[in-house]
């Protein structure tokens, strides 16, 4: 009867074992992901790496133009490709806040747009999802311009 049982229990370590290593990060480990990713994402834009970029955004990601919502990975790739078209970057962005829920699954990310001169253009603001343990993608992306002084 012992040995019946044995690859029952064996099943059973081995799927609680995978649950536990499934569970998103979170807490001040989950806040350093999101800023890391941030900064990686931003990155791309100075690297002038527009296939690193996609790789950041999810397939339902929803990015602001103005008042136009770009819906969907394709979309939001096709309008920033003229992004990355020039040698030079047209703008940087870095984060200066970052937040994640208790659960781990959403994150926000805020910081300056800065033009090619280093000149605050203005602020974005992006929800980052956990889609799998350690891995966040941007679901949500809205940039405003700074106020004219």
């Amino acid at each position: 009867m012992i040995t019946t049982l044995r690859p029952v229990v064996l099943l059973l370590l081995a799927a609680l074992c995978a649950c536990a290593a499934a569970r998103p990060v979170t807490g001040d480990a989950a806040r350093r992901q999101v800023e890391v990713t941030e900064r990686a994402f931003a990155k791309t834009m100075a690297d002038r790496d527009f296939a690193a970029f996609q790789r950041f955004v999810s397939q339902e990601a929803i990015f602001f133009s103005g008042d136009e919502a770009l819906r969907g990975k394709a979309a939001v790739a096709e309008r920033w490709s003229r992004f990355y078209k020039d040698a030079a970057a047209p703008f940087s962005w870095s984060p200066d806040h970052v937040e994640v829920l208790d659960s781990g699954a959403l994150a926000l990310s805020t910081g300056p747009v800065l033009d090619s001169g280093g000149q605050r253009i203005g602020r974005f603001a992006s929800i980052w999802r956990q889609e799998q343990p350690g891995v966040w993608r941007i679901v949500f992306d809205r940039g405003e311009s700074a106020p004219a002084r």
